[in-house]
């Protein structure tokens, strides 16, 4: 008899494996034979149809040697963590810890300098350290203020102490598509929202993020995250970032210099932050643009239009677009409560129908380029509440929304090395978290 070569593979119920690629012998055709008579499933593929593998990319990523220390067994104790939980107690948080420590709870119920404990919310981590006899050494947790409370045991008594945490910073990256507006994507991606305003902050002097973005733009975005005893107290700066928008990739690398100046620049150094923000307003809809002719709602008449109205809820605040120094903050006929900064060179901006004016802007005051100065409001000649603002170039009104913007200052050349340097690694993560956007990423030993 012929031995043919097997076209089913039989999967016994018990998970036993089965030999592939060799011919049966005839003891083993009987087991295949029995298999069958007790139901055991068979399956099969037709020849030809063997699906495509699917497509693979090795990605390679070099992370620090964390640093080891050795610590003498008799002076550890026994470290545990857990979470509290809503309806918690400081005393069931311990009991789930395994802290059995009549003297422990005293002190807690007691001492004033940790009432924070009762105060801590659902999510915060708390970390203990206890003996063989789950007497409580050592509690570790942090403050809603950022600060580390400790408990710990001197001798036989315990006392409490509070001091800033020491931080760590690591990076973490996330890739978006916009969909419907930039918070939406960013959420999406789980970037948090401090995050995602310093995006549209980084990039507001090329992107009016309410009238430029459009379906199908992508940003990616390498920033810091804060960690306490390896829990995340909240985002840092921006490390590096890109944005494609129309077709165009704008990219964008956080430089510190020696005396703690921060400011974004590309990969060549060039400075991406303009002089001047696009809009005195981080997200806000025109309702009247640039014109030379306007029926004036109040006037009724048509007249020049030599500014741009964004719309928005009384109290919104208003930020200066520049660096400027203010001469004039007060009420201005149709204006109403009104701001003039003047900026380097002949540009000018103006910020008109405010509620009330920041209290400290009085005439000569020094502003920075993104500062609140006001608040929208409806003074003046306003229908409704808005901000009416100007760009002036020579004393001349210019459409803010159109007008080539001067550029920031260039990155020092003394500074420009250390600057290629540090875009490399941060480069890099860039096109990690692009090219890894969308992707399912498994972890093992």
């Amino acid at each position: 008899m012929t031995a043919h070569k097997p076209r089913i593979l039989a999967h016994s119920v018990r998970g036993a494996a089965r030999r592939i690629a060799r011919a049966p012998t005839p003891g083993q055709w009987v087991a295949v034979a029995l298999f069958g008579l007790f139901g055991v499933a068979a399956f099969g593929l037709v020849p030809g149809t063997m699906p495509e593998p699917a497509p693979t990319q090795l990605v390679r990523l070099d992370l620090p040697r964390p640093a080891v220390s050795l610590v003498e067994a008799n002076a550890a104790g026994y470290w545990l963590q857990d979470r509290i939980r809503r309806g918690d107690t400081i005393g069931s948080v311990l009991s789930r810890l395994g802290v059995d420590d009549a003297e422990a709870m005293e002190f807690l119920r007691k001492d004033p300098s940790v009432r924070a404990l009762y105060q801590l919310r659902p999510g915060k981590a708390l970390n203990v350290e206890t003996d063989e006899e789950r007497r409580l050494l050592t509690l570790h947790v942090v403050t809603g203020d950022g600060d580390r409370l400790t408990v710990s045991r001197d001798g036989e008594r315990l006392v409490a102490s509070t001091a800033p945490a020491p931080t760590e910073v690591r990076w973490k990256m996330a890739s978006g598509e916009i969909r419907t507006s930039l918070f939406g994507a960013a959420d999406a991606a789980g970037v948090p929202d401090p995050v995602t305003l310093q995006l549209a902050d980084v990039f507001g002097g090329d992107i009016d993020f309410y009238h430029d973005l459009r379906r199908g733009d992508r940003f990616t975005v390498v920033y810091e995250m804060r960690y306490v005893d390896g829990e995340a107290i909240g985002p840092g700066r921006i490390v590096a970032a890109e944005f494609q928008n129309r077709g165009r990739a704008l990219r964008a690398f956080l430089w510190r210099s020696d005396d703690g100046q921060e400011n974004y620049y590309g990969d060549d150094g060039a400075p991406l932050r303009k002089a001047f923000l696009r809009s005195p307003m981080e997200f806000s809809r025109v309702t009247s643009g640039f014109s030379a002719a306007r029926f004036h709602p109040i006037l009724q008449t048509w007249r020049a239009h030599k500014g741009v109205d964004y719309a928005a809820p009384t109290g919104t605040p208003v930020r200066a677009t520049g660096d400027g120094r203010v001469v004039f903050a007060g009420a201005q006929n149709g204006y109403g409560n009104v701001i003039e900064l003047q900026h380097r060179g002949a540009f000018s901006t103006l910020y008109a129908h405010l509620s009330r004016i920041a209290l400290r802007l009085k005439k000569g005051a020094r502003v920075a380029q993104g500062e609140v100065i006001g608040y929208v409001g409806q003074t003046g000649w306003a229908t409704g509440p808005h901000l009416h603002y100007e760009f002036r170039v020579a004393g001349e009104q210019r459409n803010p929304l159109t007008v080539a913007l001067p550029t920031g200052e260039p990155l020092p050349a003394d500074q420009r090395a250390g600057f290629a340097e540090r875009v490399v690694p941060a480069a890099a993560q860039l096109v990690l978290a692009r090219d890894l956007a969308g992707t399912l990423v498994a972890g093992g030993e």
